[in-house]
């Protein structure tokens, strides 16, 4: 059977695509002097977050998903980030290939609100991989991707917020029910008031709030 290892040597925002997007560069490496036709792979990617350390501000950030910081030993769990397909090109001995990865914005979602909630630094991550190979000199032999193949890549933190800016510049985003986006909707129309943002800076005003 074929050996294979994976590495990430880097990231980057991709600035032309339609929706936030983050592009890995993935590198393999095959048994030398093996001739791999193609490699279909599915790739898990996983945040590791007790593989890092976090400020008082990170952690007050990020007490909606992992509690207090006294608990943190228990409750400091991988957070599922995305799983992605990916069709590698023919090769021998070692190749690369660029894994895209759609991200979001959606607050409602773990590892994005991870991902806010970090100041600097970098985003411990592991790739998890599986999938089949095809590989042969003469003819095709068709194997597994052995489920324990995996690589750990840290990701900077400014990577994310490049990728946020360039679809979200200075804002944020925020997703309501329809019931709840309506009675809004109403509301900002009754009072004429000009944007979204005028319309929660009034509600914040009429709590009692302080506003930007």
């Amino acid at each position: 059977m074929t050996a294979f290892d994976f590495s990430c040597t880097g990231v980057r925002a991709d600035p032309y695509a339609a929706g936030p997007t983050l592009v890995f560069r993935l590198r393999v490496t095959a048994s030398p002097g093996t001739r791999v036709h193609a490699l279909a792979l599915r790739c898990q990617i996983r945040i590791e977050p007790a593989r890092r350390g976090y400020g008082d501000g990170e952690a007050r950030a990020l007490g909606d998903l992992f509690g207090e910081r006294s608990r943190w030993g228990s409750s400091l769990n991988p957070v599922q980030f995305a799983q992605v397909p990916v069709m590698v090109q023919g090769f021998t001995g070692e190749t690369e290939t660029d894994l895209v990865v759609p991200c979001t914005y959606d607050m409602d979602i773990a590892s994005t609100r991870y991902f806010n909630a970090l100041e600097d630094g970098e985003v411990p991550l592991l790739m998890l991989f599986s999938g089949t190979a095809f590989t042969g000199a003469r003819g095709f032999h068709v194997e597994p991707v052995p489920w324990d193949k995996e690589a750990a890549f840290r990701m900077p933190v400014k990577t994310w917020r490049e990728m946020v800016e360039q679809h979200f510049p200075g804002s944020g985003w925020l997703r309501l029910p329809r019931d709840a986006m309506d009675a809004l909707l109403d509301f900002r129309s009754r009072q004429a008031l000009p944007s979204w943002e005028a319309t929660v800076g009034h509600l914040l005003r009429a709590a009692g709030e302080r506003t930007p």
